[in-house]
């Protein structure tokens, strides 16, 4: 199960043109999960307009099973992206978030949640009270994926951040959220703080770079590069990593009910090849114009 936020990206192109996508962090995640053959449920909210029905009928068209949320009666949310000479977008929104509490949650093995939807009042206590009801069966996995400009003073971010973290037994940032949140620090600090706090993995994207993660049952820091050929734009592309480093867990037999203790410890050979198809996954989408969720044939394809 996925909860938080679902809203259309309208994407300006350093050329001029726009164009429309379905986004939102969470809502990407898990289409990308989907689309790895994972039964996936997005709890969200949708208006009761054209973009609402235009984004549910894309999420099912992807394998999702929406769960409509909403409880203000509010207009689909939207996000303009603008793209700069070097396909790095810059994001202004236009959303709410007021979802009710998410039922059946014992149906799901595993919750993720992130983004805006962990912050933004007054959803955000729905998502806490989430994670943990969940975490009593199911393990849990969270995205900061901050958003500067809408997300508030960064002290009260932090802390919120760290609260999550705390709920969470997979984190994944990136870079730039780190450097937002802990100006100054280095990445192997925020990596033993946050495994201080909790999670089995912790892992931060540094875009071209590649990755940083952690294994708190072995003290291991890691690094491994990105795989990425060419780059179309880097919109949905830490969302994709997310959904492959979930999916490469799920089968690894280190996330879903009752999986918590193998993820607490594991060894770095046990997690390597998650981190390997998050790599592939993000990969692909920057090949593609908007949020494109590969699929696992799109992955053997892309390796062979």
């Amino acid at each position: 199960m996925v909860v938080g936020e679902t809203l259309i990206d309208i994407v300006h192109t350093p050329d001029g043109a726009v164009e429309e996508h379905v986004g939102g962090s969470p809502a990407n995640v898990a289409m990308g999960l989907a689309r790895l053959d994972h039964h996936t449920v997005l709890a969200t909210t949708l208006g009761d307009d054209y973009q609402g029905l235009h984004c549910h009928e894309y999420l099912k068209s992807h394998g999702v099973t929406v769960e409509n949320l909403d409880a203000g009666n509010n207009p689909t949310s939207t996000a303009i992206a603008t793209l700069d000479d070097a396909a790095a977008a810059v994001y202004n929104f236009h959303l709410a978030w007021d979802p009710r509490p998410v039922p059946a949650l014992d149906r799901a093995g595993h919750v993720h949640t992130g983004s805006i939807a962990a912050t933004l009042a007054p959803g955000a206590d729905v998502v806490t009270r989430t994670l943990t009801e969940a975490r009593t069966h199911a393990t849990t996995s969270y995205d900061p994926n901050v958003r500067p400009t809408i997300m508030g003073d960064v002290d009260e971010v932090r802390t919120r951040v760290e609260e999550l973290v705390g709920l969470s037994d997979v984190v994944k940032a990136s870079e730039d959220d780190v450097s937002w949140l802990y100006a100054g620090a280095s990445l192997p600090e925020v990596l033993a703080l946050w495994s201080g706090l909790g999670p089995g993995l912790t892992v931060i994207t540094r875009a071209g770079h590649g990755v940083t993660w952690h294994l708190t049952s072995t003290g291991d820091t890691v690094e491994a590069p990105a795989t990425a050929d060419a780059v179309v734009d880097t919109v949905g592309a830490g969302d994709s990593f997310m959904a492959g480093l979930i999916s490469g867990l799920l089968d690894a037999g280190l996330l879903g009910a009752e999986a918590r203790d193998r993820l607490a410890s594991a060894a770095r050979e046990d997690v390597e090849g998650a981190i390997s198809r998050a790599l592939a996954t993000s990969a692909i989408t920057v090949g593609h114009a908007g949020a494109y969720a590969p699929t696992r044939e799109d992955i053997d394809e892309d390796h062979g």
